[in-house]
C-alpha cells in the first residue's frame, strides 16, 4: 500500500475517534520510524510512553517468537496456571513497593484503574472517589469518571457518580474533601496527560497520611510514570514513607505489547472475594513472557540510572532555551525521561509540533501549550543530540515567525514537506 490508501483506507473505515497525523508508519527500529514511503523520522513519544526499549526490541521480538512457538492463550484463560505467567509474578514481587503482595494482570491501564476503583468501592463499603482535576485515569466510563480534565467528561450524559475533584497538589482541599463516604484517593504521582505536573516536596506523604486517617485506600496511578520513565522503577520510590493500597501500571510494562497490571497490599486481598474481578486475557503467557523480558531488561541493564543521566541532559539544555527566549516559553518540567515545554500561547505549541514533524522528529503536543517529550529510555547521547537539534530548529523558527508575521503557515503542508525530506531512507 502507499500513504494515500492507507488513509483513504482509514478514514474511510475506522471510528473517526482521533484527528490523525498524515503520515503512516510502516516499520521501526529503536528511536527511529520509517514510513510507507521511506522517510526516517526520530520518535520522541514511545508511542505515548509505551515503547521503553524502543521499536522492535531484540528482546521483545525474541520473547514474542519463543512463546507463541509454545502456548498464546491458556485453556479456560485464568482458571489455569501458566508458568510465564508465574515468572512475571515472581519478578514483580521484586520490583513493587514490599506491602503490594499481589498482581492482576489486565490488558489496559484504563482496566487496572477501572479495577482498582471498583475493589476499592467494594472492599470498603463506600461509593466515593476523589480525584485530582487535570489528572487523566482512563476513557472507560468508569475511569472517565474520575478523570480530571472536563473536557474528556462532559461530552457525556452518564457518568458514574460521587466523584469528587480537587486541584493537583492542594493539601488542604484534599483534607477538605475526605469525609466517610471516601472509599479512596486515586492520584498519579507526576501528572502525564495534565501537563507534566510534579508535585511538591512531601506531598503525596501527606495525600497517604490523609488516606490512612480517614480509612480510605489510597490508589496511586504509574501508568505513565512506572518501568523507569522517571529514573526509579516507579515513581513513587521518591516519596518514601508512601504505602499506596492499589498501584496501577500499563505503558512500559511489556514495551509495546498490550497489557496492564494492579498490584495491591495483602490487607486488601483479604478482603477481596472470588468472583469479585477476572478477565479474558488475565495475564495470557504470551504478554506475560513479553512483560518478563522488558523488566528484566530494565533491571539488568540499569535502564534508570541512565534514564536519570539522560533526562539531567535534556532538562538543562531545556531550561537554557528557557532562558534564551522568555517571549516564547513559560515553563520546563519533568523527571527523568518524561519532560514537558509550556509556551505562552497554543499556536506556538502547534507552530512547534508541525514544524518538528517537517523536519524529521514526532513530538506530542499536550493540554493545548506544551510539547511533551518521552522517547525510548534507551535513547543514545547522540540521539537525543539529533532530536534536541531538529526541536531547537523549530524554537528559532518560531521567534523568527514572531519577528516576521508574513511567514506564518510553515508547518501547513507536512505531506509534502515529509515527502522532501532530507533525512536518510
Amino acid at each position: 500500500m502507499s500513504t494515500e490508501s492507507t488513509i483513504s483506507v482509514e478514514d474511510a473505515v475506522a471510528v473517526p475517534f482521533f484527528k490523525k497525523i498524515p503520515i503512516s508508519i510502516e516499520r521501526g527500529k529503536g528511536v527511529y520510524v520509517w514510513t510507507e514511503e521511506g522517510t526516517r523520522l526520530m520518535d520522541f513519544t514511545a508511542g505515548w510512553g509505551v515503547t521503553c526499549l524502543g521499536h522492535t526490541h531484540p528482546v521483545i521480538i525474541q520473547a514474542l517468537r519463543e512463546q507463541s512457538e509454545t502456548i498464546m492463550q491458556n485453556p479456560n484463560s485464568g482458571l489455569t496456571y501458566s508458568p510465564a505467567r508465574a515468572r512475571l509474578l515472581s519478578l514483580m514481587r521484586q520490583i513493587l513497593p514490599a506491602n503490594l503482595t499481589r498482581v492482576f494482570f489486565s490488558n489496559s491501564g484504563a482496566e487496572a484503574n477501572d479495577a482498582a476503583i471498583k475493589l476499592a468501592r467494594k472492599v470498603t463499603g463506600r461509593p466515593g472517589v476523589v480525584s485530582c482535576e487535570q489528572g487523566f485515569h482512563g476513557r472507560t466510563v468508569g475511569t472517565l469518571s474520575a478523570t480530571g480534565q472536563a473536557a474528556h467528561r462532559e461530552r457525556f450524559n452518564v457518568l458514574v457518580p460521587h466523584h469528587a475533584f480537587v486541584p493537583y497538589d492542594d493539601i488542604p482541599a484534599l483534607k477538605k474533601s475526605l469525609t466517610s463516604h471516601v472509599a479512596a484517593v486515586i492520584i498519579e504521582p507526576i501528572q502525564g496527560e495534565g501537563g507534566v505536573q510534579i508535585p511538591s516536596k512531601g506531598c503525596l506523604e501527606e495525600v497517604h497520611g490523609l488516606c490512612k486517617g480517614n480509612g480510605s485506600l489510597l490508589i496511586v496511578d504509574e501508568i505513565q510514570t512506572g518501568f523507569c520513565r522517571t529514573g526509579p522503577m516507579f515513581a513513587i520510590e521518591s516519596s518514601p514513607g508512601v504505602r499506596p493500597d492499589f498501584l496501577t501500571m500499563a505503558k512500559g510494562i511489556a514495551g509495546g505489547f498490550p497489557l496492564g497490571a494492579f498490584a495491591i497490599s495483602e490487607e486488601v486481598s483479604g478482603r477481596i472475594e472470588t468472583g469479585d474481578h477476572g478477565g479474558t486475557y488475565s495475564g495470557n503467557p504470551l504478554g506475560c513472557a513479553v512483560a518478563y523480558a522488558v523488566i528484566k531488561y530494565l533491571i539488568d541493564n540499569r535502564i534508570g540510572e541512565g534514564v536519570t543521566a539522560k533526562g539531567r541532559i535534556i532538562r538543562e539544555e531545556l531550561d537554557r532555551w528557557r532562558e534564551s527566549h522568555p517571549e516564547l516559553i513559560v515553563d520546563v518540567r519533568g523527571r527523568g525521561l518524561l519532560l514537558a515545554i509550556e509556551f505562552k500561547e497554543e499556536r506556538m505549541a502547534a507552530s512547534i509540533a508541525d514544524h518538528c514533524l517537517a523536519h524529521g522528529l514526532i513530538v506530542r503536543q499536550t493540554q493545548g501549550r506544551m510539547i511533551r517529550l518521552f522517547p525510548s529510555l534507551t535513547i543514545t547521547e547522540s540521539e537525543i543530540a539529533e532530536g534536541l537539534a531538529i526541536l531547537h530548529q523549530a524554537v528559532r523558527a518560531l521567534r523568527a515567525e514572531r519577528l516576521a508575521p508574513s511567514a506564518r503557515g510553515m508547518g501547513s503542508n507536512l505531506y509534502r514537506l515529509l515527502k522532501n525530506s532530507p533525512f536518510p531512507s
